[in-house]
């Protein structure tokens, strides 16, 4: 049997506090800032965007096959496809963040139910994909230091909410993306 490393979690646990604070707070700052208005020649990049919402929806693709890999007990596979949903997150947030320093921001243009329903998917998904930073830090980490049984415990919870996060970002794209300029 493979033992836990308790020691490597708490290392672990320090980083997970940090990012899980710095990032969103980044993130908010650098949402702030367009690199053009502060005097930068810089093309809008505009382009990102379907770009960005497409990672979405691999990620979301790729959290539901290793979910289905890990009921499949394919330990290998699910790790592979866990490690490459994190990193598509990452990829997403570095596009997410370049576009909005280098273009103009897009205001929803719908009107009616549809207005209601794009500001509830986009607020719930802004808030949910704060609140998954640190759930999915500290599910990696339980599974790197073989702590499989918290690991799983919080695999519950992460993983819906992650799954959320994916799939709204792709409808609040779709909803918005008739509005971009």
């Amino acid at each position: 049997m493979e033992t836990i490393n308790r020691a490597a979690e708490k290392k672990y646990n320090k980083w997970i506090v940090i990012l899980s604070i710095a990032i969103p707070l980044i993130v908010g700052a650098l949402f702030g800032v367009n690199l053009r208005d502060l005097g930068f020649d810089v093309q809008p990049l505009t382009f990102l965007p379907p770009i960005y919402a497409t990672i979405n929806g691999l990620t979301s693709l790729l959290l539901i096959v290793a979910f289905l890999a890990i009921k499949n007990k394919n330990i290998t596979l699910h790790k592979t496809l866990m490690t490459t949903a994190i990193g598509c997150s990452i990829v997403f947030l570095m596009m997410y963040i370049a576009y909005h320093m280098t273009s103009d921001s897009t205001s929803y243009g719908g009107e009616g139910v549809l207005r209601y329903v794009y500001f509830s998917v986009l607020i719930s998904h802004i808030l949910l994909s704060i609140i998954i930073i640190p759930f999915v830090l500290i599910t990696y980490v339980r599974a790197i230091t073989n702590n499989i049984e918290r690991h799983k415990k919080i695999a519950r919870i992460t993983f819906p909410i992650w799954l959320y996060v994916a799939i709204s970002g792709v409808i609040v794209y779709i909803m918005i993306s008739p509005y971009y300029v």
